[in-house]
């Protein structure tokens, strides 16, 4: 798998080290990135993704010493570093360098890390709910896309692998589901689709954001709600949304076969003809 990454105003295609067992990032996990997609020569969402790795480093305690802006600038150096038909994966990275225990003391390094990640196609996934949670706002720093959140979701999926499913649904605090483990939820219902409502268990992603645009500029409603399981087992069509495969039908949910239906499909179709206007090669 090819790779680059800018480090210290470099480009180097021999991954850094970075990190020691003093640096508080290594021993407290101080560490925030994000993940952005280009393929095709497009770079859907860049500049929201690159924002909001800034927004995740702050929100966490981290003091971003870059701006948006420039991520975003060298984002697109990197990518073109490939050529325009690689399908990449673009994770800025934040991290707390040198001692202390508290995050705001620590120097705060940044990484771009660019590497070859081939998209889904939309084959489809099965999927079960997870006895594991995830954690409201007081328990977790749940507004920002923080490394230590996604163990749990590694726990979820590994979980879910073992009884013979490859995804994970899981629930907020309170019984509303909240997202796959790896990507936000969709339902499709009588023609309607329905998401759940951000209430800051879990990251309510830009490709997201993006979809919903996308399905009402087409005709098709598409609005958060508070959705239970009862919801996912009667649902028409459930599908996923995230940066790593953007729209993704679920095929099964527990027992119940799923078809990749027509609205999901729509969704899929919506989302890569608008990221195809993205070109940044």
């Amino acid at each position: 798998m090819r790779a680059t990454f800018w480090l210290d105003g470099a480009w180097t295609e021999t991954p850094p080290r970075l990190l020691g067992p003093q640096d508080h990032a290594f021993w407290l996990a101080s560490v925030t990135f994000d993940g952005a997609r280009a393929f095709q020569g497009c770079a859907p969402d860049l500049d929201l993704h690159c924002r909001r790795a800034v927004a995740s480093a702050t929100n966490l305690g981290l003091h971003p010493a870059i701006a948006a802006e420039e991520i975003e600038r060298l984002a697109i150096e990197g990518i073109r570093r490939f050529g325009p038909e690689a399908e990449l994966y673009i994770k800025p990275v934040f991290y707390a360098a040198g001692e202390g225990h508290f995050v705001g003391a620590a120097e705060t390094r940044f990484v771009l890390h660019i590497f070859e990640a081939p998209l889904p196609g939309p084959a489809g996934f099965s999927a079960t709910l997870s006895p594991l949670r995830r954690p409201a706002p007081e328990m977790a720093p749940t507004n920002a896309k923080a490394a230590c959140l996604y163990p749990n979701s590694d726990r979820a999926t590994r979980e879910a692998n073992d009884r013979g499913f490859e995804a994970a649904v899981m629930l907020d605090p309170w019984d509303n589901v909240a997202e796959f483990a790896f990507a936000n939820l969709m339902i499709a219902k009588d023609g309607r689709v329905l998401t759940p409502a951000a209430n800051g268990t879990f990251l309510a992603g830009i490709t997201r954001r993006r979809v919903l645009a996308l399905l009402n500029e087409a005709g098709i409603p598409a609005e958060e709600a508070k959705l239970t399981v009862a919801d996912l087992q009667d649902a028409d069509e459930i599908f996923s949304t995230g940066n790593y495969g953007k729209v993704v039908p679920c095929s099964r949910f527990e027992q119940r076969a799923l078809n990749a239906g027509p609205i999901g499909a729509k969704a899929r179709q919506l989302y890569f003809d608008w990221a195809r206007t993205t070109r940044v090669i």
